[in-house]
């Protein structure tokens, strides 16, 4: 079942600048476009705009103390950098830049901006001589090189008195350099299709009991989440999971291996599949119609077991075969030459390998990849399983890109 896709969300960090009162109009002018705005108001901030204010404009709770109990019980200060999809820092004065810079967190501000994993955009303000100080240039250098994308001040008489660089930009200005990142990043996938399988599939031995692997449909799910983002139309094809379904990604629930075959040769013709779903590699070749007892006197049963069919290499083989295939491996050991191996025999584009001895990876929040394609592989240092997602997106993307028939349709979407 598809669903709605929700409203983007945007994070506004307002710092202590008399620049401040423009971040109000920022405010209306992102709640107009129809974006949901949380804010946070430094100590400094509340010297220039009230959280009233801030609170009424953007009708949600104001954030100002990493300290506060009640703002920790009702929104952490991680689930705040979590649950936005875009940072914005308006104005940013030189001391939060310096703090973003260095990787400081001693108030809510900087401690959200450093462990967010989410894209920011500052918007810088202050006395020109502070903008024009080495120590800011270094900084903002920095920035930048960190993919912090920056709203250069503009040139006018300051508050101080003086003339010269370190207005903040209008607030107009601000809000379209926002609303472009949510239009660039929505469209980048926009004519393309997108498979995502994830979770566990369950083979019955009788009406009670299966086979099955361990999934919890984290990584899938974000995956999917992550396309959806940036445009594509979303198939994801789920085993068993305790998760919810994903907003604005069309729902397939199944149980079994072939289930879930099928419903992915039904979701084809597609541009892209990502093939995470922890697929049963054997079934019993007889479900018991009635649950097996035990009488304490006979030996268990025997189990026939026949393969199930490949779902990653059929993808790859399909004479529908997506233009992108991507596969996951979870592996106990040698995980390299085994991935390679898999990347071979499955004739897929791109492998993801984990490594999930001691039951490391299940269940857990975080992930560890290699990225292994024919040419190279590329280890990413252990991250959330969102973060994941989004890396491996934006390589999705950068891959399409480069593409040269990148602008050519290449499937219907339904």
């Amino acid at each position: 079942m598809t669903q709605k896709t929700l409203p983007k969300s945007v994070l506004l960090i307002i710092t202590g600048s008399i620049a401040a009162y423009k971040s109000l109009e920022l405010i209306r002018r992102l709640r107009e476009a129809g974006l949901v705005v949380r804010c946070i108001l430094t100590k400094a901030g509340a010297q220039f705009v009230t959280p009233l204010a801030v609170s009424a404009l953007s009708e949600n709770a104001v954030y100002g103390d990493l300290w506060s109990l009640k703002d920790e019980s009702e929104m952490g200060h991680i689930r705040l950098s979590r649950e936005a999809d875009l940072v914005v820092v308006a104005p940013a004065s030189a001391d939060i830049i310096a703090k973003i810079a260095h990787g400081l967190a001693d108030d809510l501000a900087s401690a959200i901006l450093l462990a967010s994993n989410k894209p920011i955009i500052i918007a810088p303000a202050m006395n020109t001589q502070m903008w024009k100080n080495p120590a800011t240039k270094r900084n903002i250098k920095q920035l930048q090189a960190d993919g912090v994308k920056i709203i250069e001040p503009a040139s006018g008489t300051l508050a101080c008195g003086e003339i010269g660089v370190g207005k903040m930009a209008e607030a107009a200005v601000i809000a379209q350099e926002i609303l472009s990142f949510f239009s660039a990043q929505h469209s980048a996938l926009s004519t393309l299709n997108a498979i995502v399988t994830a979770g566990a599939t369950f083979e019955a031995i009788d009406p009670v009991r299966f086979l099955g692997n361990r999934s919890s449909g984290k990584q899938g799910y974000a995956i999917a989440e992550k396309l959806t983002n940036y445009g594509a139309k979303v198939t994801l094809i789920s085993g068993q999971t305790a998760l919810s379904d994903v907003y604005g990604v069309k729902m397939v629930r199944v149980t079994s291996a072939l289930e879930m075959l099928a419903a992915v040769e039904n979701a084809l013709p597609a541009d892209i599949a990502v093939c995470t779903a922890a697929v049963a590699d054997f079934r019993p070749k007889t479900t018991a119609n009635q649950k097996i007892k035990k009488d304490g006197k006979n030996k268990p049963p025997p189990i026939e077991l026949i393969e199930n069919p490949d779902i990653l290499k059929t993808i790859a083989s399909h004479k529908k075969r997506p233009k992108l295939v991507i596969g996951f491996a979870a592996e106990t050991g040698n995980l390299l030459q085994n991935a390679k191996e898999k990347l071979s025999k499955k004739g897929c584009d791109w492998i993801l390998a984990n490594d999930v001895s001691g039951g490391k990876v299940f269940e857990s929040d975080e992930n560890e990849i290699v990225l292994i394609d024919a040419q190279k592989s590329e280890k990413w240092e252990k991250m959330s399983k969102q973060e994941v997602a989004q890396k491996l997106v934006d390589k999705i993307v950068e891959s399409i890109k480069n593409d040269p028939s990148a602008n050519r349709k290449t499937s219907t979407r339904k």
